[in-house]
């Protein structure tokens, strides 16, 4: 996929994905949730995740106008093969946590 958005910014891509697995989100909710994300970065890889058709974005006809992100059927199939990733992670970010701590502490 050359110059795609998995190619481009890996790190915010899998975490969006992961993130849109339960359902659409607003912008602003996903901002939230991931943390450390520029404005700039999230509509960066929401567009080029959009481009990939990998989300969908939705707007609303309310003043303001409310935009969700959803995955579509394709970016279903990514979070399928990344969720399990993401499981594992969240199991065992006590012990990365720790070892990170250790060699911090042990490159002093």
């Amino acid at each position: 996929m050359p110059n795609g958005t998995i190619e481009r910014c890996p790190k915010w891509t899998v975490l969006i994905v992961v993130l849109l697995g339960d359902g659409a989100k607003r912008f602003n909710e996903i901002k939230r949730m991931v943390g450390g994300i520029s404005q700039r970065m999230l509509a960066f890889t929401l567009r080029g995740l959009e481009r990939d058709g990998l989300v969908t974005r939705t707007v609303y006809p309310t003043t303001p106008p409310r935009v969700e992100y959803e995955l579509t059927k394709l970016g279903g199939t990514l979070w399928t093969a990344v969720e399990p990733l993401s499981s594992w992670a969240r199991e065992h970010v006590i012990e990365i946590l720790a070892s990170r701590g250790m060699f911090d502490d042990n490159k002093d």
